[in-house]
């Protein structure tokens, strides 16, 4: 499929193809998508949330009171989760929320996540993302021209510091290098912009897969 490509300034610099394989898939898949969000959330969560069992309380263990003749029942254990202040019965422990994905699945849902937006429109290529200078009102007046209000824009391997500085003091626009392009960044912006580099290495990363 042929794109037009854009300058920084809103203005043409000619077209480009896309790979179909990447960003033409027709019917896109909302379940791929959503396996590998939720893969993605879970693996960054921290999953550090931490009760007390009943090992762990500093109370003592010795009986209390007589076996018989209480008026209830017979306790041993002050730490006993039965108690206020005892420990917790099953509480949550330290612990990984991370869980396996297959990587075709993976590569798989980047392919419908970069298709749904070229599908809707979403997709907007430009030659460069470069600045002379780190100045946000300059970044601003060109997300202006360009229509941007909740974009992820994606370079190559590596991303224009004063681009990047500047572009990082305007809220909802998100900017990475193609390494880091990832399903949720692209699912959780209204846009996507690429620059011609980035497509270079969209198009090398899944033609190596295919190969591998």
């Amino acid at each position: 499929m042929k794109v037009e490509v854009k300058t920084l300034a809103a203005k043409d610099a000619g077209a480009l193809d896309l790979d179909d394989a990447v960003f033409g898939i027709g019917e896109v898949r909302a379940d791929l998508l959503q396996r590998v969000v939720k893969w993605q959330l879970a693996r960054r969560q921290a999953g550090t949330h931490k009760a007390k069992e009943r090992n762990e309380i500093a109370r003592t263990g010795k009986k209390y009171g007589r076996q018989k003749g209480g008026g209830g029942a017979r306790h041993g254990n002050r730490r006993a989760p039965i108690f206020v202040g005892g420990g917790k019965a099953h509480g949550p422990r330290v612990r990984s929320h991370a869980h396996d994905l297959p990587k075709k699945v993976r590569t798989l849902a980047l392919k419908h996540a970069l298709s749904s937006k070229a599908g809707s429109e979403s997709l907007i290529i430009v030659d460069e993302a470069v600045l002379k200078d780190a100045k946000t009102k300059a970044a601003r007046d060109a997300f202006a021209k360009l229509k941007l209000s909740n974009a992820l824009i994606i370079d190559g391997d590596t991303v224009n510091e004063n681009f990047a500085k500047a572009a990082s003091n305007i809220p909802h626009i998100d900017v990475l290098p193609a390494q880091g392009l990832n399903v949720y960044d692209v699912l959780r912006h209204d846009q996507l912009v690429l620059t011609k580099a980035a497509v270079e290495k969209i198009h090398e990363r899944f033609a190596a897969k295919e190969t591998a």
